[in-house]
């Protein structure tokens, strides 16, 4: 090679360089990719529950096809394939999913968003303000049909997310749960 080309080869490879890191940053997120995609499904909470564990799934059909243990120093059930999602069982059935980051919604939507983007992510959600006397966050209640999001906050950031059936979701907000 020339040595009046090497400069041109060296500009030339320090643009592929710089339009490469340019493309892996510009990708969209995971969380409005399209929730039949495996590799972001795992990180989505929908209306639906959570990969491997939708809601209304009876804790003996989770058991048996391993997407939940009981293990003995557990506070109750885990979910194996998802550890970022804690089910709550009622009569058998799974009715409710605390959502821990990374997990969001569809939306974009989980721990950590700003209460802003939540609203203007779910402009129909229903405010919801604390019992009086409680420790609890107030939160943004979004339904459909028969499910709902709850985003509990401390006035800017979301800080709890829970999925599940309305009334279970209402239930919880309302009267709260246990210590465990």
């Amino acid at each position: 090679m020339k040595p009046r080309y090497v400069p041109l080869v060296i500009v030339g490879l320090v643009l592929i360089a710089l339009l490469t890191a340019y493309s892996t940053q510009q990708r969209p997120s995971t969380a409005y990719a399209s929730a039949s995609s495996s590799a972001t499904r795992a990180s989505v909470v929908d209306f639906q529950g959570v990969s491997g564990a939708p809601l209304g799934a009876t804790d003996a059909d989770l058991t048996s096809q391993g997407a939940m243990a009981k293990p003995a120093n557990a506070c109750g059930p885990v979910l194996t394939g998802v550890s970022e999602a804690h089910p709550v069982f009622a009569d058998g059935q799974l009715v409710l999913l605390w959502a821990n980051p990374p997990l969001k919604t569809p939306e974009g939507v989980g721990v950590g968003t700003s209460l802003a983007a939540a609203k203007a992510a779910y402009p129909q959600a229903t405010a919801m303000v604390a019992p009086a006397g409680s420790y609890q966050f107030d939160g943004l209640m979004v339904t459909s049909g028969d499910k709902a999001y709850l985003f509990m906050h401390d006035g800017h950031t979301v800080r709890k997310t829970v999925v599940g059936y309305t009334d279970d979701v209402q239930r919880l907000f309302t009267h709260g749960v246990g210590n465990c």
